[in-house]
């Protein structure tokens, strides 16, 4: 799907009538600096459907993980509404999962024990955590380390625990806020892999910031494509892929490099304004 530039996206509309697991809503973020007042968002309309891996990509500072936070009721917006399933998001929302850039693990417990910490937290039933908490190792590949600490593991070692922590309560939406920027390709290839997998097995919603237009085009169903401040999106790419992605295969395809192409292409457009 294309939108023009110079028009608010509103787009992504549930079928059918379904409600929409996240509904953004000519929504905008003011706020005020010492010096002059700033507009971060502006007239962000955006559905996500149930179980649909969206990426967000943009230029630095255009608000991108101000969306995020609006969506996680961290952030409150100046105008609009966003809503979760259909109910407004009016604050702090305890049935999200959310990973951040760093894994942010506690030094003294295991990567079981950090894991269950969400449990702790939240007072689920000891066996069903401790079930779930063995069903998630297994599925990221962390069989083997559940005792080792966070010293211990690996960068990407200690993200699939933080993956694992996020996902423990079974959340309808995961919002991933550049959650692989600061490893190196190798292992950042490896848990993209490893997300689409998991992705795949869980159907839970997705919404991922990245700055990787490799990354996104490779686990999303669609990318929005965000404008320089004040953020709004400009242009909604349709992947086209199958869920399921050989990654080597994937790259090689049309959809691939069509997608990738015309993201750079106004990415380009943004910094050559810039």
């Amino acid at each position: 799907m294309r939108m023009a530039k110079d028009a608010p996206a509103d787009v992504g509309h549930a079928p059918d009538g379904a409600v929409p697991a996240v509904r953004i809503d000519d929504v905008a973020v003011r706020f005020r600096t010492k010096k002059k007042d700033v507009t971060a968002l502006h007239d962000v309309r955006v559905d996500v459907r149930d179980g649909e891996f969206v990426a967000i990509v943009g230029p630095s500072g255009c608000g991108k993980s101000t969306l995020l936070k609006l969506v996680a009721g961290l952030l409150a917006p100046s105008s609009g509404e966003v809503l979760l399933h259909g109910e407004r998001v009016g604050g702090p929302r305890h049935d999200i999962g959310y990973v951040f850039q760093r894994a942010a693990l506690l030094e003294w417990r295991s990567a079981r024990r950090n894991i269950l910490l969400q449990a702790e937290m939240r007072g689920m039933p000891t066996a069903q955590a401790r079930s779930r908490t063995d069903e998630l190792m297994e599925m990221a590949g962390l069989a083997g380390f559940e005792d080792a600490y966070p010293h211990e593991l690996s960068g990407g070692m200690q993200q699939r625990v933080a993956l694992c922590r996020a996902l423990l309560h079974e959340p309808p939406v995961l919002l991933m806020d550049e959650p692989f920027g600061a490893l190196d390709a190798l292992t950042r290839e490896q848990l993209n892999i490893e997300l689409n997998r998991i992705w795949r097995r869980t159907s839970t919603t997705v919404l991922l910031v990245t700055h990787s237009i490799a990354e996104a085009v490779y686990l999303a169903d669609r990318v929005l494509v965000m404008s320089p401040r004040p953020g709004t999106v400009t242009e909604v790419i349709e992947i086209g892929l199958p869920p399921e992605r050989d990654y080597a295969q994937t790259l090689a395809t049309p959809q691939f490099r069509a997608a990738t192409g015309r993201i750079r292409e106004l990415l380009g457009a943004v910094a050559a304004h810039d």
